[in-house]
C-alpha cells in the first residue's frame, strides 16, 4: 500500500522508492517534483520541521504579521524553463531602480543612481563623475557581460559543456578574457576610472565571497559571472510573496505529483553500491531505513561526505552578515537629489568604493572587522507590499534586508553573539552616515517592545541551516563548465546512484533549482553512472 503524502513508510514496514531525497531545500523539491511528475516514487527526507531550507518567509517579530525572506532574497537564476515545466504558481517582479550608491563628494552628500531610465542614470553619473565618460563605459561594461548571459545562462539546464564548448559558445576573445582568464578587477580598471563606479561594479564578484578584486584564484570571477548570467539578463527580482511563495509552491508541486515529503525527518546513514542504497533516517518514532535506487543529496558536500562515511572536503567558510528590519518608515536621506522610495527600492550600496571594499578584505584577511564594514540594503515591501500585513501597509511601514560583505566566519570564532553585535553596530552606523535621521529612530518594535532588527552571522547559518562555515553556495562557486571529475551534469558524486542536488554541486549556488533540475535530468536519462 502506497504510504500517505505527508510521511514515509511506517514503522516495521518497508518500501524502495526510486528515489530519496535528502533535504527538502528549493533545489531538492525541484527533483522531487520533476521526478516523481515523470512517474517515479519519490520521498523527501527533511530534518527540521518545514521545507524550504535558507530560501523561506517567516515572521521573526513576536505579533507583527511581516513575512520576511529570512535568508535568500531575490531572484536571478531561476530558469523560466524549470517554472513553465513545473507548472509553478510562482512570479517575480522587476525593481524599478538597480542600485543607489551614496556618497560624499566635495563635502556634499550625492550619489549615483542606477535606473529609472536612460535619461536619469546618465544624469546621475554625469552629477557624481562630471561628465558621460563613465556612463558610456558602463554601458560598454554591462553589452559585454549581457552577450555573455545570453550564451552561458541556457546551458545551466544543459549536459556540462567543456570549456572549449563554452568559450565557442561564448564567442568573443575579449569578454572570455576578462571574465574567464584574468582577475575581474583588471577588466573593472580597465573600464571605469571613478573609485565609486568601480566599486559598484565589483560587488557583484563579493556577494558571499571574500576574496580580493585580484585573487589569482579567480573565485571573484566566478562569484561576478553567476551575479551577472541570470535570465540571460542579470537581472535581480523580488519573489511576490517572498521567497517562501517559490518553495511553497515547489513543494505542493512535488505533493501533487505524486511525491512523499517527510518533515522533521533526519537523515543519518546512507549505504550505497551503485544500483541500490539505503538510507537511514531517525524521526520522533525512532530510526528506520528506506531503500532506493538512486539517493540526491540536497545539503552541502560536508554533510554528504558524513553521510557516506567518506572524507571531507575543504573546509569552507562564509563571509557575510544577514541583517532583517522592519521600518515604522523609510529614513530620509542627506543626499536632497535622492528619495529614499527609489533609493531603497533597488540596492543601496554602502560603504562600497572600490577603495573601501579592499581595505575591508584586508582588514578581515588580517583577522579584524572592517573599519568600515561594507554592506548593501533593499527594501521587498517597494516592490511586493504583499509581505505586509493589511495594517503594516496601510501605516506605511516598510522592510530592510541587509547583506553585509567582507566578515569571514573565523571573526566570529571567539565569541559569536559578541562580535555579531560588533559588527552590527558598525555596519549601521556607515548606514547611519549617509541619512538625515537614525536608522533606529525609524525601526518598528514587536509585541514585546523590542526593536525589529535580526542579523545572523556566518556561524549563525552553519547551526541552523548547516551551510558549512556559513557559505551560502557550500563551497567556492565552480565555473559553469566541465572539469576533471564533474561528470555528464555536474551532480555526480562517484558513487553511481549518488547524487548531490544541493548548492554545491557545479553550477550551484544562488535560488536556482538548477542543481535540482540537473540530478533529475541524470537519473531520468540514466547518465547518473
Amino acid at each position: 500500500m502506497t504510504p500517505p503524502p505527508s510521511t514515509p513508510s511506517t514503522p516495521g514496514t518497508s518500501r524502495t522508492y526510486d528515489a530519496v531525497i535528502v533535504g527538502g531545500g528549493h533545489n531538492g523539491l525541484v527533483a522531487a517534483a520533476y521526478l516523481a511528475r515523470a512517474g517515479r516514487s519519490v520521498l523527501v527526507l527533511e530534518r527540521l520541521d518545514h521545507t524550504g531550507g535558507a530560501a523561506v518567509s517567516t515572521r521573526p517579530f513576536t505579533g507583527v504579521d511581516a513575512r520576511l525572506s529570512r535568508y535568500s532574497y531575490l531572484v536571478s537564476l531561476l530558469p523560466r524553463k524549470i517554472v513553465r515545466d513545473l507548472g509553478l504558481r510562482f512570479r517575480v517582479r522587476a525593481r524599478t531602480v538597480s542600485s543607489y550608491t551614496p556618497v560624499e563628494r566635495a563635502g556634499r552628500p550625492t550619489g549615483l543612481l542606477v535606473g529609472g531610465g536612460e535619461r536619469r542614470t546618465r544624469e546621475s553619473f554625469a552629477r557624481l563623475t562630471g561628465s558621460e565618460r563613465e556612463y558610456e563605459a558602463w554601458q560598454r561594461f554591462y553589452a559585454m557581460t549581457g552577450h555573455v548571459a545570453r550564451r552561458v545562462f541556457p546551458t545551466l539546464t544543459e549536459p556540462l559543456p567543456t570549456r572549449a564548448e563554452l568559450r565557442r559558445r561564448v564567442d568573443d576573445e575579449a569578454a572570455w578574457r576578462a571574465l574567464f582568464e584574468e582577475p575581474v578587477g583588471a577588466a573593472i580598471e580597465d573600464h571605469f576610472a571613478d573609485d565609486l563606479v568601480r566599486g559598484v561594479a565589483l560587488t557583484d564578484a563579493l556577494i558571499g565571497t571574500f576574496a580580493d578584486a585580484h585573487d589569482p584564484s579567480l573565485v571573484q570571477n566566478r562569484c561576478f559571472l553567476y551575479h551577472v548570467i541570470g535570465g540571460g539578463t542579470g537581472a535581480w527580482d523580488v519573489p511576490v510573496g517572498g521567497m517562501g511563495a517559490l518553495t511553497d509552491a515547489l513543494a505542493e508541486a512535488a505533493r501533487a505529483a505524486g511525491a512523499v515529503l517527510a518533515t522533521g525527518h533526519e537523515a543519518v546513514r546512507i549505504d550505497a553500491d551503485g544500483r541500490t542504497a539505503e538510507v537511514t533516517y531517525r524521526s520522533a518514532d525512532g530510526e528506520h531505513v528506506a531503500a532506493a535506487r538512486h539517493v540526491l543529496v540536497n545539503a552541502s558536500p560536508r554533510e554528504l561526505a558524513a553521510l557516506t562515511g567518506q572524507a571531507a572536503p575543504p573546509p569552507a567558510e562564509g563571509a557575510q552578515l544577514k541583517v532583517n528590519m522592519l521600518l515604522t518608515r523609510l529614513p530620509r536621506l542627506r543626499d536632497p537629489e535622492a528619495d529614499p522610495r527609489e533609493a531603497f527600492a533597488g540596492t543601496f550600496h554602502i560603504a562600497e568604493g572600490y577603495g573601501q571594499l579592499a581595505a575591508a578584505h584586508a582588514r578581515a584577511a588580517a583577522g579584524e572587522l572592517p573599519d568600515a564594514p561594507p554592506s548593501e540594503i533593499y527594501c521587498h515591501s517597494l516592490t511586493d507590499p504583499t509581505i505586509l500585513g493589511p495594517g503594516l501597509a496601510a501605516k506605511g511601514m516598510h522592510t530592510l534586508t541587509l547583506f553585509g560583505l567582507h566578515t569571514p566566519a573565523r571573526l566570529f570564532a571567539r565569541d559569536n553573539d559578541a562580535v555579531r553585535e560588533e559588527l552590527l553596530t558598525s555596519t549601521l552606523a556607515q548606514l547611519d552616515a549617509h541619512l538625515a535621521e537614525p536608522l533606529a529612530d525609524c525601526l518598528a518594535t514587536d509585541a514585546d517592545g523590542r526593536p525589529c532588527i535580526e542579523a545572523r552571522s556566518p556561524l549563525d547559518l552553519d547551526r541552523d541551516l548547516r551551510l558549512p562555515g556559513g557559505n551560502i553556495f557550500h563551497r567556492e562557486l565552480s565555473w559553469p563548465h566541465a572539469q576533471e571529475g564533474t561528470g555528464h551534469w555536474g551532480v555526480e558524486t562517484g558513487r553511481a546512484n549518488v547524487l548531490l542536488c544541493g548548492a554545491g554541486a557545479v553550477r550551484g549556488g544562488g535560488v536556482s533549482g538548477v542543481p535540482g533540475h540537473n540530478a533529475a535530468m541524470a537519473v531520468l536519462e540514466g547518465t547518473e553512472g
